[in-house]
């Protein structure tokens, strides 16, 4: 059926345990590798707001904000500089997802964590002492370093920690660290913001260093997880782990295919040539277009740049810093709505309807816009217009944090098998990232250009991924990690690229259709 194959909970393995007090410490304790990457998120849009950074490190912004009246409201932080001091991060976080696929294959996920805290810490002491632009951008791309790190290696880590039946939710304390990460990013700008003195923005970078230190010392604590551990060669200590976490010593069926997977693993020596086969062809396409269709719908415009994007709308500085804490607050949550939903509904549903309300709302928000300002971008809003737009913005992250938000990153870190998950997860990440560059270096030029229309744009990516959603995403809910090539298996398009020795634990393809 187009539309894909929904897997109930009776036509896969059902393991053996319950959800214990250590996996969910271990889940929350390493979710909060998601807090280096929203606060960083949050922190540049109101940092770059400020006037005493923009008149430090990029004194033409500030002319044409501040003294030339002429200039568009479309254009008047349109800087390559700027915009580059924003994108730096993710490009330097592309390139390192690449190797911490390396170190998390070979080392395990804890101590790919470990490595990607310790740099980020670097960058933010260095972020919080620059004394130009090139210190900055430095400090930016040792962030990215880490960042490429955490991304790669925590959601990976909650996957294959999580019992099947609450994965979807444990997993998705990622994405609620990260709502977080940017909201407390938000309230720190709009503290930091009223220092006089003109130094609030070297605080609010170099707090970076909090959630560093909090990932550095919780990876010390953290145990690896059991399909690590049978990776690197150590079958007993894999086996006693898994009985930990899913407080049972009766384990076997799930170790088996833990072991049954990991074989598979052992006779693929290049899985970055591999992922390319037939067999891996429903996870190549999922590990780039979900993350490429996750930054297409334009949130990180509202991430980044929401104090700039509300100054440009004609709110006040206070107003425009506030603007972007309702936001946040509004992403939080809703990030707490898919954790609960996500397990229960599906993730095709969140999806779906995510995709649908994001669609309106830029809609709504382009004409509102373009009623205002026109083409020409002069113009301004009444208080009630603003209010109502604003509206529309914490409706569109809404709809993005119960669904693209947070499955963006929970559906690639699920469906790879283990002989391809450290690749594919890279690909998801490096992806991930470079369309994060692309946005965060190009918004502001783009929306000097397309003016009111570049929210159109948005809109019209968000219908081509809801579309995309609706034939070819199979539904991944209660499906153990190690049996999701029953899913494609099952799939009306997908199915035809996975061979019958592919799918574990023998289960009838027959009641998968039933």
């Amino acid at each position: 059926m187009a539309g894909g194959a929904f897997v109930g909970p009776s036509t896969v393995g059902n393991y053996e345990g319950r959800v214990t007090t250590f996996v969910i410490t271990t889940c929350l304790v390493a979710a909060m590798g998601g807090l280096i990457f929203g606060y960083d998120i949050g922190i540049s849009g109101g940092v770059t707001s400020m006037d005493s950074f923009l008149k430090k490190f990029f004194p033409s912004v500030y002319h044409k904000e501040n003294e030339d009246h002429r200039e568009s409201m479309y254009c008047k932080f349109d800087s390559h500089w700027l915009q580059l001091f924003t994108s730096s991060l993710y490009l330097s976080a592309l390139v390192a997802s690449f190797f911490s696929s390396t170190v998390t294959r070979l080392f395990g996920r804890k101590i790919s964590m470990l490595s990607g805290g310790l740099v980020f810490l670097v960058g933010a002491f260095l972020n919080g002492a620059a004394a130009n632009v090139a210190m900055l951008i430095l400090g930016r791309l040792l962030l990215g370093v880490g960042i490429g790190f955490a991304n790669q290696s925590v959601p990976i880590y909650l996957s294959e920690m999580a019992p099947a039946k609450i994965r979807g939710a444990l997993n998705i304390g990622f994405q609620m660290a990260i709502t977080i990460g940017i909201l407390a990013a938000n309230l720190i700008n709009y503290g930091t913001s009223k220092i006089k003195e003109g130094y609030g923005w070297r605080i609010s970078l170099a707090l970076a260093a909090v959630p560093a230190i909090m990932m550095i010392v919780g990876s010390f604590f953290l145990p690896d997880t059991p399909n690590s551990i049978l990776e690197r060669g150590h079958p007993e200590k894999a086996k006693k782990m898994l009985q930990r976490i899913r407080g049972t010593n009766n384990v076997e069926a799930e170790f088996q295919d833990l072991a049954a997977a990991n074989e598979l693993a052992k006779r693929v020596e290049h899985p970055w040539k591999n992922i390319l086969q037939p067999r891996y062809r429903p996870q190549l396409v999922i590990c780039i277009l979900i993350p490429f269709f996750q930054q297409i719908t334009g949130i990180n415009v509202i991430n980044f740049y929401a104090p700039v994007l509300f100054k440009t709308l004609g709110f006040g500085d206070d107003a425009s810093l506030m603007s972007a804490v309702i936001t946040g607050i509004v992403n939080v949550v809703c990030t707490a709505v898919s954790i609960y939903s996500a397990d229960r509904f599906g993730r095709r549903i969140l999806f779906l309807e995510g995709g649908i309300q994001m669609i309106i709302c830029q809609i709504l928000v382009a004409v509102m816009i373009g009623i205002n300002f026109g083409t020409k971008g002069v113009g301004n809003m009444s208080g009630s217009t603003a209010d109502f737009v604003l509206f529309l913005i914490c409706a569109y992250v809404a709809a993005f944090a119960w669904s693209w938000g947070p499955l963006g990153w929970l559906v690639p870190s699920e469906i790879c098998p283990l002989e391809i998950r450290s690749a594919g997860q890279a690909i998801n990440v490096s992806v991930n990232m470079f369309f994060t560059f692309l946005i965060g270096q190009f918004f502001l030029t783009m929306l000097c250009h397309l003016k009111f229309g570049l929210f159109l744009f948005f809109a019209g990516f968000v219908v081509i991924m809801t579309v995309f959603i609706y034939f070819f995403l199979p539904e991944t809910k209660n499906v153990p990690i190690e049996e999701m090539n029953i899913v494609w298996k099952a799939h009306w398009f997908w199915g035809k690229y996975i061979p019958d020795d592919a799918v574990i634990g023998g289960h009838n393809l027959k009641e998968l259709t039933a």
